[in-house]
């Protein structure tokens, strides 16, 4: 009996570590929600510094690379921030601080990664119109093909 106990004793441990491990692991949408309560330059979407990525390290150096990357990646193809971006003529840093210009390249890729966005929506909304085009007029050729049977089942 005292085999198992001690097989399930360290068992119990072990799966509570693991169990409050998972909710400390943010997920990339979660440490964005925090990257924007914690910083201005976050919170009001400016064009971010080069380099943001080790600002951000050096203030939060728990962080996991790649989960930190995504979120930047969710927060820099935002559409506000990509809007932001077209016009802006600063970086700033976390604090919100002004630092380096952003350059006519960044603005135009802004430009053009929104122009080819606003394509694709367009080009969703027009296939998801004709799709309900198409499947509206089979529903009629289908309500008269069905009038037509109903009429000539009657005579016959």
């Amino acid at each position: 009996m005292k085999s198992m106990n001690t097989s399930l004793t360290p068992q119990a441990p072990a799966t509570e570590p693991v169990a409050t491990a998972a909710p400390a692991a943010l997920s990339p949408r979660s440490l964005l929600k925090q990257l924007q309560t914690q910083f201005p330059a976050f919170r009001d979407f400016l064009p971010l510094s080069i380099g943001i990525d080790k600002q951000i390290l050096a203030v939060m150096p728990e962080l996991d690379r790649k989960t930190m990357r995504t979120a930047l990646g969710i927060h820099t193809g935002s559409l506000r921030y990509l809007k932001v971006m077209e016009k802006a003529k600063l970086r700033h840093d976390l604090d919100g601080t002004p630092g380096a210009e952003v350059t006519d390249t960044h603005r135009a890729h802004a430009t053009q990664v929104l122009q080819e966005r606003f394509k694709k929506e367009a080009e969703r909304k027009k296939a998801e119109r004709e799709a309900a085009a198409a499947e509206e007029a089979a529903r009629v050729r289908a309500d008269k093909l069905n009038q037509l049977t109903a009429k000539f089942s009657r005579k016959g």
